[in-house]
C-alpha cells in the first residue's frame, strides 16, 4: 500500500466511503410520453457498456485489494486531481458503479431521457454532450472537496446533464411516475419540468446538508451536471428559435405522445354480424 502521509496517494479499500452518482431511487419514473423517431445507438451503447463493466467487476474482482486498486486507478479521487494526477478518471469514473441498484437506477434514467436528447443532438453530438456533462459534474464535485480522498463513481453526473438538456427542450413532456402510498401503487403522469425541478432541488438540499467526507450520494456532482447539461443545450435551443421554439411547441415534444401504458394505439375493428 502506498504511504498514507500523502493524501492523494492513499489507496482506498473495500470498506472506504464512496461518492456515487445515483439518480434514484427517491424518484421512480417509468417512462416519458416522448418516443424518439430514430434508433438511439449511443444511448443503447452507453447502457450496454456500463452493464458490461459492472458485470466484469463482479466476476473479475476477487478481493478488497482488487477493488481498491480499481478505484485508485479509475475512480475520480479529488485529492489526486488536485495534485495533477490521473485526469483520465474524470471520464473513466462515469462507467463504474458500486452495486446493482446503483447501476439499475442510473440506466433507467438514461433509457428514459437519453433517446430524445440523442435525437436532437445527433449521435456524435450526444456522445460529446454526455461526456462533457459528466466531466463538468466531476469538476463541481472536485470544487466542493478538492482534497478529499473519497472516490467518486457513477454515470449520473452525465445523466443529470442529459436531464438538464431535456428540461430546456421538452419542459411539458409527460413523465409517468410510480407513487407508493402504503399498500397502494399508482402511476401518475406529471410534466417533465416538475419532475426535474424537484429532483434538482433535492440535489441542492442534499449537498448543503451532507458532510462530503462521509461518502454517500455525490449531490454536488448531480447539481453541477444538471446545470452544465442545461447550459450545453442552450445553443441548440437558440438554433431552434429560443423562446419562439417554446411558443411553437408549447414545451411539448414535436410528435404525438406515446399511448398510455396498458393501452394499444392499434384501432379496434369490430366484426359485422
Amino acid at each position: 500500500m502506498l504511504p498514507k502521509r500523502h493524501p492523494a496517494r492513499q489507496l482506498p479499500t473495500r470498506g472506504t466511503a464512496l461518492h456515487v452518482f445515483q439518480t434514484g431511487p427517491r424518484m421512480f419514473p417509468i417512462r416519458d410520453h416522448n418516443p424518439s423517431t430514430g434508433t438511439p445507438y449511443v444511448t443503447w451503447s452507453l447502457i450496454a457498456l456500463n452493464v458490461a463493466i459492472y458485470l466484469w467487476m463482479v466476476v473479475a474482482l476477487d478481493t478488497g485489494e482488487d477493488l481498491a486498486r480499481l478505484y485508485y486507478g479509475w475512480a475520480m479521487i479529488p485529492a489526486r486531481i488536485t495534485a495533477f494526477e490521473n485526469p483520465v478518471s474524470l471520464v473513466s469514473s462515469l462507467f463504474l458503479h458500486g452495486g446493482l441498484f446503483h447501476l439499475a437506477g442510473n440506466m433507467l434514467f438514461l433509457f428514459i431521457f437519453g433517446d430524445n436528447m440523442e435525437e436532437q443532438l445527433g449521435h456524435g453530438g450526444f456522445a460529446g454532450f454526455y461526456v462533457a456533462s459528466g466531466v463538468a459534474a466531476n469538476l463541481v464535485q472536485l470544487g466542493s472537496e478538492p482534497f478529499s480522498i473519497v472516490p467518486t463513481i457513477g454515470a449520473s453526473g452525465a445523466i443529470a446533464g442529459v436531464m438538464g438538456g431535456y428540461l430546456l427542450l421538452f419542459p411539458r413532456a409527460r413523465i409517468d411516475i410510480l407513487i407508493f402510498l402504503i399498500v397502494f401503487i399508482r402511476l401518475i403522469p406529471v410534466p417533465a419540468w416538475l419532475v426535474l425541478a424537484v429532483w434538482f432541488g433535492m440535489q441542492l438540499l442534499g449537498g448543503i446538508g451532507t458532510d462530503p467526507e462521509t461518502g454517500g450520494i455525490a449531490y454536488w456532482a448531480h447539481a453541477g451536471g444538471f446545470a452544465a447539461g442545461l447550459a450545453f443545450a442552450v445553443p441548440l435551443w437558440l438554433r431552434r428559435g429560443g423562446p419562439a421554439f417554446w411558443s411553437r411547441t408549447h414545451g411539448l415534444p414535436p410528435h404525438d405522445p406515446a399511448p398510455p401504458l396498458g393501452r394499444s394505439n392499434i384501432p379496434v375493428v369490430r366484426k359485422r354480424r
